[in-house]
């Protein structure tokens, strides 16, 4: 194993080299303060703790520094691993600034989300643990955003062939693999599983209605409703619900009716808003559309380019032809000016005649 180190060193700093400040900023503070837990207890002090979060004590500078305190170094390579992915499949779709943007919205959303869901558990138990034990600190909620937003970009993108697993199920089966976690008691708290939970949702409302983009603002797409996180047999039930939330929302001036706008590209500029469409929905359909062509236009190629079995007999015929000596008149001629007797290559004798020398009747 040793000798995959550097190979592993040399492709994460040629991925590191290739993102911005903004991810190297981040890297560089979950480094840094992992390195400073060992003398202080970062945990404490930069993490949300959900019984100091709120008033009397009021630590509202935890809601932005929580994300990148760690205590251990697998967390540590999961935290910096998910930043660099954001940074080389985010940031060249939204840009540095959008990228900083998303991951203060959804680490802010995870603490207060995580800190007044405890606080309503210790209302509702009066258990103190629940206000001042659990620490919520680390990437796991910007890794569900993280999840979410590939999800929306490059959701058809096989993960897994065996079994096969595409990217927009990425989300939900995480979800999953930290409650079974947390059921056998491999996870000593619930604050990871509410963390990336919160992310998850925080992140599909940001993108889904908030998000500002060169088409207005969120994706109202079919393909990222909120119902498509789920197993198809849940989803009218799901996308049910979900509406019905989403109405009391617009009711409530939380939300904002969208509008689905579908461009047609015609001579005239003239925008169409037509039923369960969205620009976004077309391109992705579109770019699907041109990789498929793409692939069968390269079989195509490879396939024309063996050569066929007739080029091959004329260039035969070609060669033979060239192979025989072709005579002018001159040499054709007997002295006397008649007919003169060659042989060909084969032994046979072949007549030729001449009319160049033969007199003329006057």
């Amino acid at each position: 194993m040793n000798r995959y180190l550097p190979v592993a060193r040399q492709h994460f700093l040629a991925a590191l080299a290739s993102t911005s400040v903004v991810v190297k900023s981040i890297c560089a503070a979950v480094l840094l303060l992992y390195l400073l837990s060992w003398a202080v207890d970062t945990v404490y002090v930069l993490g949300v703790t959900p019984g100091y979060l709120f008033p009397p004590n009021f630590w509202i500078w935890t809601l932005v520094t929580h994300a990148v305190v760690e205590q251990h170094f697998v967390d540590v390579a999961v935290s910096v691993g998910t930043v660099i992915a954001a940074g080389r499949l985010l940031e060249p779709l939204w840009g540095a600034l959008e990228l900083l943007i998303f991951f203060a919205v959804v680490n802010v959303s995870v603490g207060l989300l995580a800190g007044f869901s405890y606080l309503l558990t210790y209302v509702a138990t009066f258990n103190l643990d629940y206000l001042f034990a659990v620490r919520v600190h680390g990437m796991l909620g910007f890794l569900g955003g993280v999840l979410v937003a590939l999800k929306q970009t490059m959701g058809d993108l096989t993960v897994l062939r065996v079994p096969q697993v595409r990217l927009k199920v990425a989300p939900m089966l995480v979800l999953l693999a930290l409650a079974v976690l947390r059921l056998t008691t491999l996870l000593e708290s619930t604050a990871p599983l509410a963390a990336y939970g919160y992310g998850v949702l925080s992140g599909w409302v940001y993108l889904r209605f908030y998000q500002k983009h060169s088409r207005g603002r969120g994706d109202m797409s079919d393909h990222f409703a909120f119902a498509s996180f789920f197993p198809e047999i849940l989803q009218p039930v799901v996308g049910l619900v979900a509406g019905l939330v989403h109405s009391v929302l617009v009711k409530i001036k939380v939300c904002r009716k969208m509008v689905k706008r579908y461009d047609v590209g015609a001579p005239s500029s003239i925008t169409i808003s037509l039923p369960g469409t969205d620009p976004q929905d077309a391109e992705r359909r579109r770019q699907l559309a041109l990789k498929a062509l793409n692939e069968r236009l390269k079989r195509v190629e490879d396939q024309s380019a063996w050569p066929s079995m007739e080029d091959e007999e004329d260039e035969d015929e070609d060669e033979v032809r060239t192979d025989v000596p072709l005579l002018s008149g001159r040499e054709a001629t007997s002295p006397a000016g008649g007919a003169s007797s060659s042989k060909s290559p084969a032994g046979q004798e072949s007549s030729i005649i001449s009319f160049e020398d033969a007199p003329s009747n006057s």
